[in-house]
């Protein structure tokens, strides 16, 4: 999808196809969204969609896991910051039912970071909503925003409520609940690709942003994300021969290596969708190899 702070990193680095000479902000791998819906490439249902899944399989496909509003529960994707994005907040349940959008909780993998890669998560110690509104009409906001150094391999959970923003020079895999609703509260002054003002949303961001969320830290874990009842997404590194069982309701990506899958080749960038029904699969890494799992609540 083109995004003003897009790149071509997915093409260099995952060999995606990209339209030419635009910048591609994101690619949607796993997604049952209106606006756009995986396809199924393996096996007798191959040409149908995700969505044509739920529709007609959805107990096969899901198990007990709960669907979001008659959808797939997760969206999964490939971002790519040549540039910093938006300084943005996702709402929290109670405030994304008065405001009639959809709640999202967020993981992230760094896949690759540039050297001096940065990212932006939670508010600096002591910031208040008093200072932070006062920053945010001076144009200075970015003062409140806690922003840390970031390397290929480090992963950051982003709850609803909390700020954040990917920063220049990152390439991600990210797994989030499946929506859509971001309030971008604070955009470096930019205009957009037609060079108008980018939208904010001042007054949806400042109700949805949690104001205690102070300097969280990178994930210290495999485990990234262990949400109940919205999702668990891990990082597990294979050395060449190992196995991984992936059985269950399972979305499988390759952040590095290669790995085959039930016979099925997965290289660097590629994700598989593992139904429920399917008791017996397993992942074997060609070389070294770090596999990222999702897996709904």
């Amino acid at each position: 999808m083109k995004r003003i702070w897009g790149g071509r990193r997915l093409e260099k680095l995952f060999g995606k196809e990209l339209p030419p000479e635009v910048p591609i902000g994101e690619t949607w791998e796993v997604s049952d969204r209106p606006e756009a819906i995986s396809t199924i490439t393996n096996g007798p249902l191959s040409g149908r969609n995700l969505h044509w899944l739920m529709e007609n399989h959805a107990k096969d496909l899901l198990g007990n896991a709960p669907a979001i509003n008659g959808r797939f529960p997760l969206l999964v994707k490939l971002i790519d910051a040549a540039v910093d994005l938006s300084i943005q907040v996702h709402p929290p349940d109670a405030v994304a039912e008065k405001l009639k959008g959809e709640s999202k909780t967020e993981a992230w993998y760094i896949a690759h970071a540039d050297p001096g890669a940065h990212i932006y998560a939670g508010l600096k110690n002591d910031i208040t909503r008093k200072t932070f509104e006062t920053k945010l009409r001076s144009g200075t906001l970015a003062e409140c925003i806690h922003c840390f150094d970031v390397k290929t391999g480090d992963a950051m959970f982003v709850p609803s409520g909390r700020l954040h923003s990917l920063g220049g020079g990152t390439v991600v895999i990210e797994v989030q609940q499946n929506s859509d609703t971001t309030y971008r509260v604070f955009d470096w002054n930019r205009t957009d690709l037609d060079g108008n003002p980018r939208k904010l949303h001042i007054e949806q961001a400042l109700a949805s942003i949690d104001f205690n969320d102070f300097e969280p830290m990178l994930s210290q874990t495999e485990v990234i994300a262990n949400e109940p009842g919205l999702f668990c997404m891990e990082s597990i590194t294979l050395a060449p021969g190992d196995t991984l069982d992936c059985s269950g309701l399972c979305v499988v990506g390759v952040a590095s290596g290669k790995a085959v899958l039930d016979e099925i080749q997965l290289h660097t960038g590629n994700f598989a969708l593992v139904p429920a029904c399917v008791d017996n699969a397993v992942a074997q890494a060609d070389t070294k190899t770090v596999l990222i799992l999702a897996r709904p609540a």
